[in-house]
Order: structure tokens, then C-alpha cells, then sequence
């Protein structure tokens, strides 16, 4: 038994958010049917695609809208992500949905929002996380700012919040009995994310510009470097017994230094601190640092992190089918989450066949 058995979801094939979102739902056990256009899936397969079942549907044809009603009439969720209006125009929009089914969660992914100036408009990760403030403060002193991949927008604040909104929604119908809409808007997710900035904005602790705050990179103690053999490590050594524990494995305890709460010495520690790892090779400095509570890590590539001893410890990556890549999580004590499997095609039939009229599943 896992998390969210029995919980029975349709994704209507999107780009990034969405099929993150529903991947987060398939990991803790949901059964997530993808419907995809004719042709093939929208993205290249891969990790984000697993634990599915799919079936090929042209929605643009009565007959693809049909097999679609079909399979809504008995899901518990709804995952779309076309723009404002369209899947009211094809005939399944939350209303269509509700007279067929009004248990269904209707989760909509979009990048702006339902409404508002913007919501018909196209956008990437780096448009939203621009307009919600998020993308100003990224990069370094003096330089422009810098999109940090496209993690934080699409999969962060896009599809894991899609995600949280679908299992609050399902813990509400709990309560209620009656669906509801789940409005899942980039833009939106994005400025949550910057709630804990917002906060120190408002006490006063964030004053400078880009790159010359405690936690953009500004401060010396809590910034990357780069070792003899081109490495890097990262340093976060915030708190004061981490910070002396940076000077004792730099070799730098006892030296004349300015204090940590220096600002004005902050220059004089960077070029220190430079200096002393670009004098060893990363796997020299993740020896030093190992048994040192510095708070101190290699910066490993993303193929280098499943072979780290932590990561391997905890089996934070799987092999599926050849293919590395990141487990489930979070991790429960009497529910874990489904082993990840590769997506499977299967016809509207076979779904049906497993799933019994609505409202016979409890939640």
C-alpha cells in the first residue's frame, strides 16, 4: 500500500510542470493515466515520464474528446496545462468536467495564472521567476542577472506546488465531497518561493545589491571556490562554530584575519580563502572536511552525485532500466512510495476496466 493508492489521475501530455507534478503524484502511489496527442508524447522520454500508464487520444476529434469524458467521469484529478480558455473551448472545461463529475479535482498548470494582463501570453521559467522578483537578486556583484536552469519556476514553483495543491484539494473532498478548481500559476509559485527574502528585506537584513548579501554569494563564508584541479567547493559556514571550523580546516586559525561580522574585511577573506583552495585539488579539500562540521561539500556534477557516499547510503538515486535518476521523495514510515517504473501504453478500455464508477474509491 502506498501514500495515495487509489487515487486516480488523468494528465492531459504538457511540457516540464506539469508532467513533473503528476511524476511527484505516480511516485507516492497515485495511478496517473497521461493522455497524448497523436504522434507521440510532447518531450523526449526520460525520468520525469515514469510510473505512468498512457493512452493516444486526439482531443481535437469528438471521438478523443469522448475516450477523454470517459476517463474523467471516474478519475479523482484532472492535470491540464493549455492556456486560459482552450480546454473550454474543446468541451472539457472545469464546468463540462463537473456535470460528469463533481468529486474531480481540476488541476490547471499554467505559467501566469487564469487571469490577469498576462494569462493568455506565453512565458518560460525565466519570464515568471523575472515578473515575480525572483530572478533580480540571482548572480554576481556587478554582472547581470543569471537564470539558474530552469529549476526553480517549472519544477519548484510550478509542478511540486501543483502537486501540493491537488493533495490538498483531495484532503478537502474528504471533507466536503465536491471538487474544485486548482489554479497552479508559475508567476505565483515563483514569489512564494521569495517569502523567506521578502523577510529579510522587511528586517532590514537585506540591503545590498545583487551579490553583496549574506546568502547571494556577498558574503566569503558562504560562497563556491574553485580548487587546483578546476573543482569547486561550497562553503556555508553562516553560524560561528562552523565558521571557526572553515579556519581550521583552511590552515587559517590564528592567522591576523578580520572578524567573520566584518564587512569591510570581507575582500581580505575572499582572496584568503581563494588562495587556500586553489592550493589543493577538491578531493583533497573533501578529505580535510570530511570529519569537520564546517559545513563544507564537494560541488559534485549531476553524474557525479549518485556515486557519493551519502546519496548511495540512502539511495537518493535509482537505476531504472539503465537509466540514472533521483528517487521518490519524501520518505514514509508504512506507505513508501512506488518503486519507479518506465511509462507503459495501454488503451482507454484497459483503464476503465480497472477503474470503477466514481466515488466507489474512499478520499
Amino acid at each position: 500500500m502506498t501514500t495515495l493508492s487509489g487515487v486516480r489521475v488523468v494528465e492531459l501530455a504538457g511540457l516540464a510542470p506539469g508532467p513533473f507534478g503528476c511524476m511527484v503524484l505516480a511516485d507516492l502511489g497515485a495511478d496517473v493515466v497521461r493522455v497524448d496527442r497523436p504522434g507521440g508524447p510532447l518531450m523526449p522520454p526520460g525520468p520525469v515520464d515514469r510510473g505512468r500508464r498512457t493512452v493516444e487520444l486526439d482531443l481535437k476529434t469528438a471521438a478523443g474528446r469522448a475516450g477523454l469524458l470517459r476517463l474523467i467521469e471516474r478519475a479523482d484529478v484532472l492535470v491540464e496545462g493549455h492556456r486560459p480558455g482552450v480546454a473550454e473551448r474543446l468541451g472539457f472545461g472545469p464546468a463540462d468536467c463537473e456535470k460528469i463529475n463533481p468529486r474531480l479535482v481540476y488541476a490547471r498548470m499554467t505559467g501566469w495564472g487564469q487571469d490577469g494582463p498576462l494569462a493568455a501570453r506565453a512565458g518560460h521559467d525565466i519570464d515568471y521567476l523575472a515578473v515575480a522578483g525572483a530572478l533580480e537578486p540571482l548572480g554576481r556583484a556587478g554582472e547581470r542577472p543569471h537564470a539558474p536552469i530552469n529549476l526553480l519556476a517549472d519544477f519548484a514553483g510550478g509542478g511540486l506546488l501543483l502537486a501540493v495543491g491537488v493533495l490538498a484539494a483531495l484532503l478537502e473532498r474528504s471533507r466536503s465531497g465536491r471538487g474544485q478548481v486548482v489554479d497552479a500559476a508559475m508567476v505565483d509559485g515563483s514569489a512564494l518561493l521569495t517569502t523567506f527574502l521578502h523577510g529579510l528585506i522587511g528586517a532590514g537584513v537585506w540591503t545590498g545589491g545583487r551579490g553583496d548579501n549574506l546568502l547571494d554569494g556577498g558574503a566569503p563564508f558562504y560562497d563556491t571556490y574553485e580548487t587546483a584541479d578546476g573543482g569547486h567547493m561550497a562553503v556555508g559556514a553562516l553560524e560561528p562554530p562552523f565558521y571557526r571550523a572553515l579556519l581550521d580546516g583552511l590552515g587559517l586559525t590564528g592567522e591576523d584575519l578580520p572578524e567573520q561580522d566584518d564587512r569591510s574585511g570581507w575582500p581580505v577573506l575572499r582572496a584568503r580563502f581563494t588562495a587556500r583552495f586553489a592550493s589543493r585539488s577538491r578531493a583533497d579539500w573533501t578529505r580535510v572536511f570530511e570529519d569537520l562540521d564546517a559545513c563544507v561539500a564537494p560541488v559534485l556534477s549531476p553524474t557525479e552525485a549518485p556515486a557519493h557516499p551519502h546519496n548511495r547510503a540512502r539511495r537518493t538515486f535509482l537505476d531504472v532500466d539503465g537509466l540514472t535518476q533521483p528517487a521518490p521523495a519524501p520518505r514514509f514510515g508504512r506507505t513508501p512510495a512506488r518503486e519507479p517504473r518506465p511509462p507503459t501504453a495501454v488503451t482507454v478500455a484497459e483503464v476503465l476496466a480497472g477503474w470503477p464508477a466514481a466515488g466507489a474509491v474512499p478520499g
